[in-house]
């Protein structure tokens, strides 16, 4: 918010994938008048334990590729399902926005080696480690109400197990202006590289900048 503010960046539209989108909702019980509209990538307000689960089965346990070809592979063996169409290109693409290039010194290895690492954030391993497999997650219905006022979108992808299909007509029954768009054979998240699914968010986002005209 900060940064946003200094650079004179809201309202803004906020595209939140995954924990993206669990921010944006609570940027929305904190600060609505920041935001100009929100496009969830396959987040909503129920989550499902089975997709969290798997999450925290590999998030801060990925081994650490030595390169993008070698970290496609790592992604194919964790996602294949989810992503059955993918080519190998597109997993060395794939590879190429989850991965980057940093200086490592791992023990086993002579310092000044170099390797891939993960892109986000390890410390989101903190937020996963209160996952129970016999707790259900709480609903974030009240944070998914605050945005009544904001133009949403949201995108699942057919093969998700984290945002069902039910959660997005639950979603819809709430908001019947919502936008919603599934993107077929992608799981969690969908990439948002498809021209047509670009085209989608990029009409959304002008809906939202029109409505700010004409506030």
């Amino acid at each position: 918010l900060a940064v946003l503010t200094a650079f004179e960046l809201v309202p803004a539209v906020f595209v939140g994938t995954s924990r993206g989108g669990l921010l944006t909702m609570r940027l929305a019980t904190e600060r609505p008048s920041a935001i100009a509209g929100v496009i969830l990538n396959d987040i909503g307000p129920v989550i499902e334990l089975k997709g969290l689960l798997r999450i925290k089965s590999y998030v801060g346990r990925l081994p650490q590729p030595q390169n993008f070809e070698e970290a496609a592979q790592v992604l194919r063996r964790l996602f294949g399902t989810q992503f059955p169409k993918l080519t190998a290109d597109d997993w060395v693409a794939f590879a190429r926005r989850s991965f980057e290039e940093r200086p490592s010194f791992p023990a086993s290895s002579r310092a000044g080696s170099r390797g891939l690492v993960a892109s986000y954030d390890p410390n989101i391993t903190k937020a996963l480690d209160g996952i129970d497999a016999q707790a259900p997650v709480p609903p974030l219905w009240h944070q998914f109400d605050a945005l009544a006022k904001r133009p949403v979108m949201v995108i699942r992808g057919t093969n998700s197990d984290v945002l069902s299909a039910a959660c997005v007509a639950a979603m819809a029954a709430r908001r019947p202006d919502l936008e919603s768009l599934e993107v077929p054979d992608q799981g969690h998240a969908p990439l948002l590289s498809e021209d047509d699914v670009i085209g989608r968010i990029s009409t959304f986002v002008a809906r939202c900048e029109t409505g700010l005209r004409n506030l």
